[in-house]
């Protein structure tokens, strides 16, 4: 198994006016963000619009990524199935594509609630699945939060190997690395608790605010571990940035993105682009704050 970079991309994907893959756009986000430093993606999470994905299009965007990057970059796709038979076709499509690793989310639409149907799901997708899995708790998407005793009875799975938890509470992940043995990588996706995060004990961000502030994140990971007080600065300072954005959801960071060089072309519907004028005050807020 390979060992992921600490910080990586939630990435957006853009589509054209007509709601088709943009590829080349794509593989252009992709060489921006590894010009900035990025060693990893995450591709198809919540913030790549993967709920939205059709067939082979999870595929498409990770064959995109090994085509550009090579065997050198660290790929995790997002599934997004409500049943056990949905995500196993997912996953056989990404690994074909060629991805490191799969990032599964919970299935929300007849299992939320049911403790038991989500470990289950967990259980069958990991055994049957070619790719590692990390576990993908995301509650402002789902409605549903993997309870922690939930993960310690996923985590010894040897084809489980972390989890991305975005609901931005520190003292799980705290909970979770204190009371898990396996080596289990726990990916902060909340970036106003990234600081926090990693004092708890996490290992990382995977962060939809990569898209523009990437380098702001990475130093903040790797000031986490030298100096406490720059660590909270840095914390204090991102965390101001992105609220705005973060107000607006997946098509206010698309806006931030494109203020910072990435071609984020369209949401796919219903989403839709936001008004011209709160995209030029995006624009003028992040780069203001990251070019100066």
């Amino acid at each position: 198994m390979r060992t992921p970079p600490r910080a990586m991309p939630a990435l957006i994907t853009p589509f054209n006016r007509d709601g088709d893959l943009d590829l080349e756009a794509h593989a252009g986000n992709l060489e921006l963000l590894t010009d900035q430093g990025a060693q990893g993606f995450l591709l198809a999470g919540s913030t790549g619009e993967g709920p939205y994905l059709e067939g082979a299009e999870r595929q498409q965007l990770v064959a995109t990524a090994r085509s550009t990057l090579g065997e050198t970059a660290y790929v995790i796709c997002g599934v997004t199935a409500e049943s056990v038979r949905q995500a196993i076709c997912q996953i056989t499509e990404i690994a074909a594509g060629g991805a490191d690793a799969v990032l599964v989310l919970t299935p929300t639409t007849l299992a939320r609630g049911n403790h038991d149907a989500v470990a289950l799901f967990f259980i069958e997708v990991a055994d049957a699945s070619p790719l590692p899995i990390y576990l993908y708790s995301a509650p402002a998407v789902t409605a549903y939060e993997i309870p922690v005793e939930t993960v310690q009875l996923l985590a010894p799975h040897p084809n489980i190997i972390g989890m991305k938890d975005s609901g931005g509470r520190p003292v799980r992940i705290q909970e979770m690395s204190r009371s898990i043995d396996e080596p289990f990588m726990m990916f902060s996706g909340a970036s106003r608790a990234l600081a926090l995060s990693l004092a708890a004990g996490g290992y990382g961000a995977i962060s939809a605010c990569s898209n523009y502030a990437y380098r702001f994140v990475d130093e903040l990971i790797e000031a986490a571990g030298v100096s406490t007080s720059r660590a909270e600065r840095l914390q204090s300072e991102l965390t101001a940035l992105i609220g705005p954005i973060e107000a607006h959801g997946i098509v206010g960071t698309k806006a931030a993105a494109g203020a910072m060089g990435l071609n984020v072309g369209f949401p796919r519907l219903p989403l839709r682009p936001l008004p011209d004028e709160t995209v030029a005050e995006i624009a003028t807020s992040v780069r203001g704050a990251l070019v100066g």
